[in-house]
């Protein structure tokens, strides 16, 4: 049976699509987005990491660690390059001050996990989400746990940043009932600098998404200096009218939750430390989408 790598799955959430969902987060993401709130999940294998703050130095990681020079020194708290994930150094460690990111499911298991949930997507219209990271570079598996799915009339959204493969996304599309499709700004040199690729692809596909699905909620994560501006924001709203199968936009404001992860060694925590916008900034934001006719929410 396929296995997927899972780094976290979330119970009771209400803001991964309509009613009360499961949000299965998966390991892996091609972009390197500084504001990322998941920046543990952009490495595709599991990863062990640590946090300095937490740590009581008791040499317990030393002791366990085949790699351990004997010296009495607890390791560094990122991964060393000889690192080889056994997670010896996680077990021991009385402070969890060293956590293993990231582990290995199968459709089986992870399906038992979102059946416990069954009676709150019965009562509340609600579902399961594959999220991340970046669901699509699990494709075998997502497809697998998607039919999974399917099989046990369980409502499915895939909250995906869209950068894949063409034939990837529309193997699963499907399977869907509904996509989060993330939109971080229009200006592709911007996007190039801030997320490491461009969005050609992500805007080509979510036309085409549009065109053979067509129930699609826009996300736009709202950064402070980068894509705020009046003219990311009418180019924005240019890509929300003009897409067909676009819903309703959804602006979900900018919080410092992932600067205070740690990053799996991805250099994810080395970002800007904007300001979180206000709630009248958002609303003002939003107020601007109305005006020209899109349906527009904050958050969800």
């Amino acid at each position: 049976m396929t296995s997927g790598t899972v780094f976290n799955i979330q119970n009771y959430c209400i803001h991964d699509g309509p009613g009360i969902r499961t949000t299965v987060f998966l390991k892996g993401c091609p972009m390197r987005c500084w504001w990322c709130h998941n920046p543990e999940s952009q490495a595709g294998e599991p990863v062990v990491v640590g946090a300095a703050s937490r740590c009581i130095r008791c040499g317990g990681c030393t002791e366990a660690c085949s790699h351990s020079t004997g010296d009495g020194e607890p390791l560094p708290v990122a991964p060393r390059d000889e690192c080889t994930r056994c997670g010896n150094c996680v077990a021991v460690c009385p402070t969890e001050s060293r956590q293993m990111i990231g582990r290995s499911m199968t459709v089986d298991e992870l399906m038992a996990e979102i059946l416990k949930d069954r009676i709150f997507f019965e009562d509340s219209g609600g579902g399961v989400t594959f999220s991340g990271g970046e669901p699509l570079m699990q494709p075998e598996f997502l497809r697998e746990t998607l039919e999974a799915c399917r099989d046990e009339g369980i409502h499915t959204a895939l909250d995906t940043c869209g950068f894949a493969p063409r034939e990837v996304l529309m193997s699963v599309a499907p399977l869907v009932d509904l996509f989060l499709y993330d939109l971080k700004m229009v200006d592709d040199e911007l996007h190039t600098r801030f997320t490491g690729v461009s969005n050609a692809t992500i805007l080509d596909n979510l036309k085409h998404l549009g065109r053979e699905h067509g129930r699609i909620w826009l996300r736009v994560p709202v950064i402070p200096g980068l894509n705020d501006t009046l003219d990311e924001q009418e180019a924005i709203a240019q890509v929300a009218a003009s897409t067909r199968g676009v819903w309703q936009l959804n602006l979900l404001p900018y919080h410092e939750l992932g600067s205070h992860k740690p990053s799996g060694g991805n250099g994810a925590a080395d970002r800007p430390r904007p300001e979180p916008p206000t709630q009248r900034q958002m609303e003002k934001m939003a107020d601007r989408y109305r005006a020209l006719g899109i349906e527009t929410y904050i958050g969800g």
